[in-house]
């Protein structure tokens, strides 16, 4: 898959960027540097105190398996502008998101639902590299996500936005409402004051989603 918008940015899966490109988008410092997208990743006895960064870029460039074009599986979307990286989107099975499985108020609050599901996808992290930001990286982002989860077989994409932008710069990670708005999501549910779940609902027909061309399922962890 590779989808250009009218805003000329260009999102590919994640395999078909180069691991230093990936890498250029996260930045030399900061958050996402330290984090890797490894918030909803971790095991249940593991904490980011356990294990480093460099742990941790080793754990997202096997879920991504950047830098292998051939590959049959990633877990998130990268944006180019004019050749340029300049953003991120993991997106993958909800049930591969441990950490989320696992999580209490957000995004299971007033929900019952099989956590295992392996047809619910889930938008965890929504990242625009320094610089770039409010040239429409994170719609064309959001946009592409969901293209990618219906070719992979979804029947639903969820997210988990913030609903206000009175927010550290480390909470925005999950992307803002109005973005996700944008692109088709509905509430399904506010678990916070400054949170919601939001979803996009696909065809039942899953078997003409799986078998369209250059469908790429998700990693395997």
């Amino acid at each position: 898959m590779s989808a250009t918008g009218a805003t000329g940015l260009r999102v590919v899966p994640a395999h078909e960027a180069s691991w230093e490109d990936l890498q250029t988008v996260f930045g030399a410092r900061g958050q996402a540097r330290r984090c890797q997208c490894q918030r909803y990743k971790l095991s249940p006895n593991e904490s980011f105190a356990s294990f480093s960064v460099e742990e941790r870029a080793h754990r997202l460039r096997r879920q991504t398996d950047s830098g292998n074009p051939g590959a049959d599986r990633t877990s998130g979307l990268v944006a180019y502008a004019d050749g340029e990286p300049v953003g991120w989107c993991a997106v993958e099975p909800r049930a591969a998101c441990t950490g989320l499985v696992r999580s209490g108020q957000v995004p299971w609050a007033g929900r019952s639902e099989d956590r295992s599901d392996p047809t619910v996808w889930a938008v965890t992290c929504l990242f625009t590299r320094a610089g770039f930001r409010k040239r429409g990286v994170s719609r064309a982002l959001v946009d592409a996500c969901v293209e990618h989860a219906r070719r992979g077989g979804a029947r639903a994409l969820e997210a988990y936005p913030m609903s206000t932008t009175d927010a550290v710069v480390e909470e925005l990670h999950v992307g803002l409402e109005r973005v996700f708005a944008a692109a088709g999501f509905t509430v399904v549910s506010r678990p916070t004051t400054r949170r919601c779940v939001m979803r996009v609902m696909f065809s039942a027909a899953q078997d003409e989603a799986r078998a369209r061309p250059g469908a790429v399922p998700p990693s395997a962890g």
